[in-house]
């Protein structure tokens, strides 16, 4: 399924089957548990080799939470590889917005799958824009964060996450959409501290740090390394944030 169904998107966006109401963080956990071992992976080698487990699972057992699995995986591998345009990973992330658009259009799709699915392929379509260097894609990605947000983030911290993530990385000159790292990273942290079940240890990690380097003028010093000692705390075998937030607290710490 290719971009040029961007406009049946936008209609699927409406589609009521998938309101937040029928959705539990329970139900969210019970999906991201099957999930886990293929989000955030920070190891390349790891990446690699998780990739060809996903794909052949999914070739002998093409059910739902392997093909959402195989969506995540492909995004991960265009987010760590997609710069080496002439390497065989190319058009991952293409591949990844096309099982994940496909997965949003249909029906039948599982409800508690939807906040990931909506998620991942926002951001998976941002790669695409960075793949392509087609900038409209990065306008329509924010779009369906934005709609991903106003029906999940009640109930599931990915759409704030992923949107974040992006919006962090961008260049200056996208300053419209770079400040919705800060909103995002406070928004999460806002929502897990009145319920720690919202997020777990890996992505509170990230976000924590994530704050901490989105606020880094001195006014921020003692919230950011309070931040980044929380970062560290959550992820004591280094999968998360753990290394990038003692850097961070170094830096900020001799200010």
């Amino acid at each position: 399924m290719k971009l040029k169904l961007i406009t049946l998107i936008f209609i699927a966006m409406t589609n009521t089957n998938y309101a937040t109401a029928q959705l539990t963080l329970t139900a969210i956990q019970s999906v991201e548990h099957q999930l886990d071992d293929v989000m955030e992976i920070t190891d390349t080698s790891i990446l690699k080799t998780k990739l060809v487990a996903v794909e052949n699972a999914f070739t002998h057992e093409p059910n739902e939470i392997n093909k959402l699995r195989l969506g995540i995986i492909c995004h991960e591998i265009a987010l760590h590889f997609y710069f080496l345009v002439k390497t065989v990973y190319k058009g991952y992330a293409q591949k990844s917005f096309d099982i994940l658009n496909e997965m949003f259009l249909q029906q039948e799709t599982t409800v508690a799958l939807m906040p990931f699915i909506a998620s991942y392929r926002a951001s998976a379509l941002s790669l695409v824009s960075a793949e392509t260097k087609k900038l409209k894609y990065l306008g329509q990605a924010f779009v369906l964060f934005n709609e991903a947000i106003k029906n999940y983030a009640a109930v599931s911290y990915l759409p704030e996450f992923l949107r974040g993530s992006v919006a962090e990385n961008l260049p200056w000159f996208f300053f419209a959409k770079r400040k919705y790292a800060k909103h995002d990273f406070t928004a999460i942290i806002k929502k897990y501290e009145l319920d720690k079940n919202y997020a777990n240890n890996k992505i509170m990690s990230f976000t924590y740090w994530a704050w901490a380097n989105q606020h880094q003028a001195k006014k921020y010093k003692s919230q950011a390394i309070q931040y980044l000692d929380k970062a560290i705390l959550l992820d004591p075998d280094f999968k998360a944030a753990n290394e990038k937030a003692s850097n961070l607290k170094l830096k900020i710490s001799r200010r």
